[in-house]
């Protein structure tokens, strides 16, 4: 049998006893306050080891910081936190919306309510060959400065713990299998931000079953392009090291996806009035004014202001809310290609056209904030600093497959999977840097 796209690894797995305490939230729907705090709150938290320079934005250098993320990672590890398979093995992984009775306070939020979701993926080493040869596709751009701090991080804390994120067209046989696996009892089982997270180790028997599946699929990067990259440069910086051949990866079917929408945050570079934004923004569709009348307790900003299919765009401005509606798109514009996503269109024609950010510059000093974190969120960062707004529709799963199939690149933070895998539920080890005495799983 040829060496499979997605390998199986012996691989680490946190203690269930350590799991309320490692396992961290979805890194990019908090701020970077949120991070800074929870990792001074809690030692062993894995958003410790994943730190950026937004987190501590007091001028610490890349070196710096990355003695602080390895700091934390050999508190966790000689704590036991982990605890390692005793055979090259795949893991199914289940996200799922979490009942009251899976809440550790019996109780969930309206917003959980709304995201009742369940998909269920396979674990393992992807080969990072994959990305050149066409047989992973990917579909955003990236800022090289944030991977590149990710290849030095893989090369000197010498593990990953962040899966990427991948999808494919699977056969029924396969989700099948996997349904079987997933009725036996979990080795982790735990809650965290009202999503239930399940792993099971796959015996060496199942492994094998279900190897033949994963051959060479053809697989596209939902999350984690960054991560990619990183990925890419640290192979070609150790070619000779076998382990950076291969990073960790989860692959769910197409069908159980849930992807939500990541909308902008941008500077007010020109130092627009809200009656100055809203006549630019006239150059490329139809404005509509929310009054205070159509925001009140009855009717959220929320409500009013969401898009509610492609080509709506909510603006937010100095305490007002408006809806953009773009202009049609030519004729000659493709249904589902690159042109025609919203979050191309509204790069090209707003944040650049209208706004005049360049959004593929590193020093765009544009935001991004999640769907999950709440238009509130949204709200509260731009009364904050002054930027404007941009409330888009999310990008489909079908649309994101086409364009990474075409060979398309979208702006950065075109989707967000909702759920998203965690940092420190699972680990594989590169032996090099902070786990050299451990070795490569």
């Amino acid at each position: 049998m040829s060496a499979p796209l997605l390998a199986p690894f012996q691989g680490w797995l946190v203690r269930p006893e350590w799991a309320h305490q490692v396992v961290a939230g979805a890194y990019d729907s908090k701020t970077a306050a949120q991070r800074h705090a929870i990792v001074e709150q809690n030692p062993f938290s894995y958003l410790g080891v994943t730190r950026s320079h937004d987190d501590l934005n007091d001028g610490t250098t890349d070196s710096e910081l990355l003695n602080l993320c390895i700091e934390t990672f050999e508190r966790i590890l000689t704590s036991g936190a982990f605890m390692q398979s005793t055979h090259p093995a795949y893991y199914a992984y289940r996200l799922s919306s979490a009942t009251t009775e899976d809440s550790s306070t019996g109780e969930l939020s309206d917003d959980s309510l709304k995201r009742r979701v369940e998909q269920t993926g396979i674990v393992g080493a992807f080969d990072i060959n994959g990305l050149r040869d066409g047989r992973i596709l990917t579909h955003e751009n990236i800022r090289p400065e944030r991977a590149s701090l990710i290849t030095s991080h893989l090369s000197q804390v010498g593990a990953s713990s962040s899966p990427v994120s991948l999808t494919h067209v699977a056969t029924p046989e396969l989700v099948e299998i996997l349904s079987s696996i997933t009725e036996q009892a979990a080795d982790v089982d735990l809650v965290v931000e009202d999503i239930r997270h399940q792993v099971w180790t796959l015996s060496t028997a199942e492994t094998t079953n279900i190897q033949r599946f994963l051959e060479n699929p053809v697989v596209y990067v939902t999350d984690g392009h960054h991560r990619c990259a990183a990925a890419v440069a640290g192979q070609n910086a150790h070619p000779d090291q076998h382990p950076f051949s291969r990073t960790l990866g989860v692959l769910f079917p197409h069908e159980q996806l849930r992807i939500e929408a990541f909308h902008r945050r941008v500077p007010n570079r020109a130092s627009l009035t809200t009656t100055e934004l809203l006549g630019a923004l006239g150059r490329v569709g139809a404005v509509t004014t929310q009054t205070s009348n159509d925001i009140d307790d009855n009717n959220s900003a929320d409500a009013v202001c969401r898009p509610t299919t492609r080509g709506e765009v909510g603006i937010y401005h100095a305490g007002s809310w408006s809806r953009l509606i773009l202009d049609p798109l030519p004729n000659a514009t493709a249904v589902g290609s690159i042109e025609s996503l919203d979050v191309e269109r509204v790069r090209r024609e707003l944040i650049g056209g209208v706004l005049g950010v360049n959004e593929l510059d590193g020093n765009s000093d544009i935001d991004y904030v999640p769907d999950p974190a709440g238009i509130a969120e949204l709200v509260r960062r731009c009364d904050n600093d002054g930027h404007i707004g941009l409330v888009l529709y999310p990008t489909d799963i079908g649309d994101l497959m086409a364009v990474a199939a075409a060979g398309g690149l979208m702006p950065p933070k075109s989707s967000y999977l909702h759920p998203k895998p965690p940092s420190g539920l699972f680990l594989r080890t590169l032996g090099v840097g902070a786990t050299k005495h451990l070795g490569p799983s």
